[in-house]
């Protein structure tokens, strides 16, 4: 091999290290998880997109991957169900036989005081946010300790660690996730399976389009930066623990523009 074809092949090695990866986001249709699947899809990864309902976001991802010649499909599935997580596993795990990263986006909300709040609104939340987050992990553990890797990475939020008016179930999903990452990481270091959180402050998702100039003022308000991030800014902070976090692991990332330290 010439020395310019060896310094080419380094160079792609460099840029695309996640070459023959399998990463499974969920929540991977809009939002941050779509950024997210972008992301590692640019590193290289075989992505796959589980989705509850976002069919059509779903599939024009899943072409636009493919477009970028990683290989990539999407499977619907509702992470709270035990058998809809199993399920989901189980598909990916038959079609490229591992596992090597895995993303817990997937997150819903159901805002109201606690004195206010139905214990469907309670439940609910719970449910999708944490649940979800467990058992999409012990799904994917026996995969990843058999090859002794794995890369988790479960988003929380900055509300998880602060608390905020009319969200008590988001916090204490969020919360719990966070305590539910540090946990895994003490278990599965012997196997070289890392878990950490990202903890998103305000992002400029979907949920924040209909937003009054007011309404939007006084979020930015609290802000030390001024600003929302964008999924892609939130998509990053995943890929760095992802390829470069090798000996990063229980740890907490706060990509929240300043809003709590």
């Amino acid at each position: 091999m010439e020395p310019a074809e060896v310094e080419t092949e380094v160079e792609e090695i460099q840029s695309k290290p996640l070459q023959d990866k399998v990463a499974l986001v969920t929540g991977g249709a809009r939002g941050i998880g779509r950024a997210t699947a972008l992301e590692l899809a640019s590193k290289g990864a075989a992505v796959v997109l589980n989705y509850r309902s976002s069919t059509a976001e779903a599939e024009a991802l899943t072409a636009e991957i493919r477009e970028m010649g990683n290989d990539s499909f999407c499977i619907q599935g509702d992470v709270s169900s035990k058998e809809d997580s199993r399920r989901v596993m189980d598909t990916v795990l038959d079609r490229y036989q591992h596992v090597d990263i895995l993303v817990n986006n997937a997150g819903i909300n159901r805002d109201k005081t606690l004195l206010k709040m139905s214990d469907a609104d309670w439940s609910h939340v719970l449910n999708n946010n944490l649940n979800g987050t467990f058992f999409c992990t012990r799904a994917v553990l026996p995969s990843m300790m058999e090859r002794k890797y794995g890369r988790i990475v479960n988003v929380a939020s900055f509300v998880g660690q602060s608390g905020a008016v009319g969200q008590s179930n988001y916090a204490a999903s969020k919360g719990a996730i966070i305590a539910f990452t540090k946990t895994v990481a003490v278990e599965m270091a012997q196997f070289n399976i890392t878990a950490n959180v990202i903890c998103p402050g305000f992002t400029s998702t979907e949920i924040y389009a209909g937003l009054s100039p007011r309404a939007l003022n006084e979020i930015l308000s609290q802000i030390p930066l001024k600003r929302m991030a964008d999924p892609a800014e939130i998509a990053k902070a995943v890929s760095f623990l992802v390829t470069d976090g090798s000996y990063i692991t229980g740890h907490q990332l706060n990509v929240n523009g300043g809003i709590y330290m």
